[in-house]
């Protein structure tokens, strides 16, 4: 028969990483971390958890820094410092 660690659990979960979330009180998650990430099920360690990626998440740009629009400003800079000259 096995034997049983000093806090219950299995052995399983006591050879696992813990989560790195802090709790409220400051101290860490008691909880396993999910399988190839650094936090629990609970604190985003879920499958899916998370912001969409992308345009999904508003993360697109607006075309004000594209490398045209940049080389179009440039150009204008030299006109008018041309004209000013």
């Amino acid at each position: 028969m096995e034997a049983k660690p000093k806090d219950g659990r299995p052995a399983l979960l006591t050879n696992a990483p813990l989560c790195q979330a802090r709790t409220r009180a400051g101290g860490l998650c008691r909880c396993p971390a999910v399988k190839g990430k650094a936090r629990c099920r609970i604190h985003g360690g879920a499958k899916g958890s998370g912001a969409p990626s992308g345009e999904r998440n508003g993360a697109w740009k607006h075309g004000g820094s594209t490398n045209e629009v940049i080389a179009l400003r440039r150009e204008a800079g030299q006109l008018m410092k041309a004209v000013r000259d």
